[in-house]
């Protein structure tokens, strides 16, 4: 039989999580933000749970390509724009909107030949200082773009650096609002935090969700997915393959790092950082086992990890090897392990799980 490992999508949890997304802004389009794959969940897999979404943002080509493929004709964002002028052409072909956010992209389209003029969205760097035009040179660059053949329409967009924190979206957006004061086109602003942390102005017109749909709080652990109405998307779940009882002062895993103060019953895993689990967490880190929250003790090895059986024991559930656990998830008998606690155990974030998956791990969707 196959190794006792699987992923799981949830569907319903996708719908759930996009609609929780237009409560927070009522008045303005959702991009579903699909890059890096779904954040590792499959775009294949996502896309019945957010078809009911405006548009389509990603990164590249064959991601579009594939959006196109599952039959969506609605609209499609690159987050990023084009690459090489060459991808100018595919832009035209699949019907792609894309972002310009430097002076050779502008380039590009000014000496693109094309008869299908493009839908761009021209990027301002309002404080995140990664992609965009600075706000003093931000209306000479929408003044070229507008003045080219080749652009039929241009939208306006920025970032949020610190949607997430203290700092907020205020600074940003002041900047935003004066730079285009009177500049026409459609306006698109508000990862996840902004979204739900933040009153979103009318002006939006569009909003951009990305780890908010698949059921992550982005500022955790100031606030959960609970206390943001979200749903878990993405279940990580395995089975005890062996147990073992150790005596006082024995140790566990590579390096012996755990050591025990006293007898207790360790299970073994089938799960490892070759299927995305973070090598980094460490004892300590909550685990599910037949629904009932226990720790991780020792390292993470490629193919196992070893978790505390003691609590269950005392608790007088029935524990052995075949025995459920949740990686992170929602557990078989109702109880749930936020992916964001198990992230911060592993000092990252629960986005670096998500894309971490391994390509080893087996994944089903749960269409219900």
């Amino acid at each position: 039989m196959p190794r006792p490992i699987l992923a799981t999508i949830h569907t319903a949890a996708l719908r759930n999580n996009i609609q929780r997304a237009r409560r927070a802004a009522p008045d303005a389009k959702v991009w579903a933000v699909v890059k890096a794959n779904a954040y590792g969940h499959g775009i294949e897999r996502v896309f019945e749970g957010l078809r009911s979404a405006d548009g389509f943002a990603l990164l590249d080509l064959d991601e579009a390509a594939r959006v196109r493929k599952l039959g969506w004709r609605g609209p499609i964002l690159l987050l990023e724009g084009v690459f090489e002028q060459r991808d100018l052409e595919l832009c035209s072909r699949l019907g792609l909107w894309h972002t310009v956010h430097c002076d050779e992209q502008i380039h590009m389209l000014a000496t693109h030949k094309t008869e299908m003029p493009h839908r761009v969205f021209l990027k301002m760097n309002s404080g995140m200082n990664r992609l965009g035009f600075a706000p003093h040179q931000y209306r000479a660059a929408w003044t070229r773009l507008n003045a080219l053949p080749q652009v039929e329409e241009i939208s306006l967009i920025t970032h949020f650096s610190d949607a997430d924190g203290a700092k907020g979206i205020e600074e940003q957006l002041r900047i935003f609002n004066t730079t285009t004061q009177d500049l026409p086109g459609e306006r698109s602003l508000a990862n996840s935090a902004a979204l739900l942390r933040h009153r979103i102005p009318a002006a939006a017109d569009w909003v951009r969700p990305g780890i908010a749909l698949y059921g992550s709080a982005a500022d955790f652990p100031e606030h959960s997915y609970a206390d943001w109405q979200l749903l878990p998307t993405m279940t990580l779940s395995s089975k005890i393959i062996a147990v073992q009882a150790i005596n006082t002062s024995a140790t566990v895993g590579y390096g012996s790092i755990f050591k025990a103060d006293k007898p207790m019953t360790i299970g073994v895993v089938a799960c490892g950082y070759a299927d995305g689990y973070p090598r980094h967490c460490s004892t300590g880190t909550p685990v599910l086992v037949q629904g009932m929250r226990t720790r991780m003790v020792g390292r993470v090895s490629m193919d196992m990890i070893t978790v505390d059986l003691e609590p269950l024991i005392l608790a007088g559930v029935e524990v052995g090897v075949g025995s459920e656990v949740t990686l992170w998830g929602n557990a078989s008998k109702g109880a749930v392990l936020a992916i964001d606690e198990v992230a911060q155990a592993g000092g990252t974030v629960g986005y670096e799980l998500m894309c971490a998956l391994a390509q080893r791990v087996p994944v089903g969707v749960e269409t219900d």
